[in-house]
């Protein structure tokens, strides 16, 4: 069989497309699921294995950074040995390293573990929304990228819950087994479901993929360390590492015909657009996810228990408002959903801002919901936009991008909370859910920027150009 009949060519059949997307869902909850979890666990694992914070925090850390440094190389990797490949490999180290974190006895293995583990969910980030747009036909493309997208915000939204719930009735290592027995269930799914994809005949770019190690796995490190108050000298020489890797990955990019770091997808207006307005979003969506279990614990004197019921409206609106979302996105620009999804959104989380002294539960619910429904409205159409303008050879690009941009947010949005609680101990949960609202417009005018008729030419354009540069060479 040749490459060129591997691909199918408007979607998978609806059976294999079923099972194709349990597979696609199940990898990417259980690794967002996991980014969320460890922080609930934390103080229970370090205590458990006699470790300092200070030291413990790699557990954490080192999950991250391992998805950060790896996101766009396996993603470009991704187009050049299939996306299905790299999916299925990274699911299996995923599923491996959760065994081996469960029977971790010491945070140097457990640590190391946890590393693994990250490469592995990149892996899965990495290609994930380049098999959505194969897996679906593309009259229906809105529809998976909704599907996926809730499956997303879900998992990031109840992920703190669901360690809460496993931790009360067993220990930590059960946080990390549970992922065996589903990762062996996606595997076997996968393997026989997944579509077959065409590749790129060009090498694998060792350099550029070192380059974007450093550029994105310092640059995050040092946007961290200024969040919780590092030395100005160590965030500046990371900074400075960052930028000058950065420069670097630039100059090489824009001198290859398929870069690692897709510049020329960002040539594209409104890809470019819709990346700028994700980064601003998910800052926004992370200031209010940290912020609020305390804000609603210190200014109200909530229980934890009572806090999970309040917060559970918001994954609730997601859940509602993602799939509705895909659906409207087949009739509606992309623009004018999302510019509507994120002033709500914003609204939400100045409405939460602003509880009175003493809310009701009503108060703080209706407000829960505004704020996930809008989110869910929003980053949908986002999605969908980012992976239909890219060159269907060129998904992998799309899809790393994607994964980055919501890294490069989420990261910000936690570097924010920590240092306005650190600056502002009385005020600065309050303080950073106002920034969210800051981070919401300012994603609203962004996209609000795609519903240029001119701008819209022009992405078509540039879009069609690049995809002919590519088929010609």
């Amino acid at each position: 069989m040749s490459r060129s009949t591997l691909e199918p060519s408007d979607g998978l059949p609806w059976p294999q497309r079923r099972f194709a997307i349990l597979t696609i869902g199940l990898g990417i909850a259980m690794s967002v699921i996991d980014g969320a979890i460890a922080n609930v666990a934390l103080p229970t694992i370090a205590g458990d294995l006699d470790a300092s914070p200070a030291f413990s925090i790699w557990i954490v850390n080192g999950y991250q950074l391992a998805i950060t440094i790896s996101l766009l190389p396996l993603a470009s990797l991704g187009e050049i040995v299939g996306y299905r490949r790299v999916y299925l490999s990274g699911l299996l180290l995923f599923t491996l390293a959760s065994l081996l974190c469960a029977f971790s006895h010491t945070l140097l293995l457990l640590t190391v573990a946890r590393i693994v583990q990250g490469f592995g969910a990149a892996g899965i980030m990495s290609v994930n929304a380049a098999l959505v747009r194969f897996t679906y036909p593309r009259a229906l493309l809105g529809r998976g990228i909704g599907l996926n997208a809730l499956v997303v915000a879900v998992s990031a939204a109840i992920g703190p819950t669901i360690a809460a719930a496993i931790l009360a009735v067993g220990s930590w290592p059960y946080l990390f087994a549970i992922n065996v027995p589903l990762g062996a269930v996606a595997l076997t799914i996968g393997w026989r479901c997944l579509p077959h994809t065409n590749r790129a005949s060009r090498a694998f770019d060792w350099q550029s993929a070192g380059l974007s190690a450093v550029t994105f796995g310092v640059g995050i490190a040092a946007i961290d360390g200024v969040g919780h108050g590092e030395p100005p000298f160590t965030w500046l020489s990371e900074f400075s590492v960052a930028l000058i890797a950065g420069l670097l990955l630039v100059y090489r990019e824009t001198h290859v015909t398929s870069p690692l770091l897709p510049v020329d997808l960002l040539r594209i207006p409104v890809f470019a657009l819709s990346i700028a307005t994700s980064i601003a979003s998910f800052c926004a969506q992370m200031l209010a996810f940290v912020a609020i279990p305390f804000y609603l614990q210190s200014r109200f004197g909530y229980s934890a228990v009572h806090m999970g019921l309040l917060i559970t409206p918001w994954p609730l609106a997601v859940a509602l408002a993602a799939p509705l979302a895909g659906r409207l996105v087949e009739h509606y620009p992309a623009g004018l959903l999302g510019s509507i999804g994120l002033l709500s959104f914003a609204i939400g989380l100045g409405a939460l801002a602003l509880l009175p002294a003493a809310p009701s539960s009503f108060d703080v619910t209706w407000r829960m919901a505004l704020a996930g429904a809008g989110f869910g409205l929003f980053q949908t159409p986002n999605n969908r936009t980012m992976i239909a303008a890219a060159p269907r050879e060129r998904s992998g690009g799309a899809s790393g991008m994607l994964g980055t941009a919501r890294l490069l947010g989420q990261t910000m949005g936690a570097a924010l909370v920590a240092l306005f609680l650190g600056r502002y101990p009385a005020e600065g949960t309050r303080i950073a859910l106002l920034a969210g609202v800051g981070f919401a417009f300012c994603g609203a005018a962004l996209s609000t920027l795609r519903l240029s008729e001119a701008g819209s030419r022009g992405a078509e354009h540039v879009r069609v150009r690049e995809a002919q540069r590519l088929k010609g060479e």
